[in-house]
């Protein structure tokens, strides 16, 4: 991997949405809605406090996180699509 995020940013690759409802239709791709759950593939060190001491990350490599909606900056490495985000945007580890 070509990037490293700083601080207490993710590089996280968003998982594909869903193809059909849970009834069996499927989904047009002009319907689908923004994924909101994808995999950390890279963090940061993580951020110093005020105080000067650093501050560990929660979220590690591989993990499956939900994220908002409209959380993070969509980024094109290797011709993948990556989001990197603060992991304050982070609300949950599946």
């Amino acid at each position: 991997m070509k990037v490293k995020p700083l601080a207490d940013r993710l590089l996280v690759k968003p998982l594909d949405a869903e193809e059909k409802t849970a009834g069996g239709l499927f989904i047009p791709d002009n319907a689908k809605e923004k994924p909101q759950k994808g995999e950390v593939v890279a963090i940061g060190p993580g951020k110093v406090a005020e105080s000067g001491a650093k501050v560990e990350m929660t979220v590690k490599v591989k993990d499956q996180i939900l994220y908002g909606k409209y959380s993070g900056t969509e980024v094109t490495v290797d011709g993948a699509e990556y989001l990197i985000m603060r992991e304050s945007d982070v609300l949950a580890i599946v």
